[in-house]
């Protein structure tokens, strides 16, 4: 019922900055709640950002905070994560992810809809 396609990654040098984005298809988008997650080689996914599920705040995790930040663009059905100060271990796959339901939204397992990734590397 929803899409979500992801874009932006690619190759930056450690320091650096990319803005990756998402649009969304299908139900209406700002019915639901959006966050990003990652996935490096060897580990399992992990929570990076979301907003709320009143969508009057955002979350981000302790590895990411001051550095990136998720935005929306409700008119365009897409939202956006822009990372700056990037660093080598912040090399992953990218995945936006929408979620129905109220909670925490930093599990993986809170998310209905999944995006196919984007991969990003952040050279030293």
């Amino acid at each position: 019922q929803v899409q979500l396609v992801e874009s932006g990654g690619g190759l930056v040098q450690a320091g650096g900055s990319l803005r990756l984005s998402c649009a969304a298809s299908g139900r209406t988008f700002p019915s639901y709640t959006m966050g990003w997650f990652r996935q490096a080689p060897g580990k399992e996914r992990e929570f990076v950002a979301t907003f709320s599920w009143s969508g009057d705040s955002t979350y981000y995790a302790d590895s990411v905070k001051g550095r990136f930040t998720i935005s929306r663009d409700n008119a365009k059905n897409t939202i956006y994560l822009q990372m700056n100060s990037l660093k080598p271990e912040d090399t992953a796959v990218y995945y936006c992810a929408a979620r129905t339901g109220s909670g925490s939204g930093t599990q993986g397992r809170q998310y209905r809809y999944w995006g196919q990734g984007t991969q990003v590397t952040v050279s030293s």
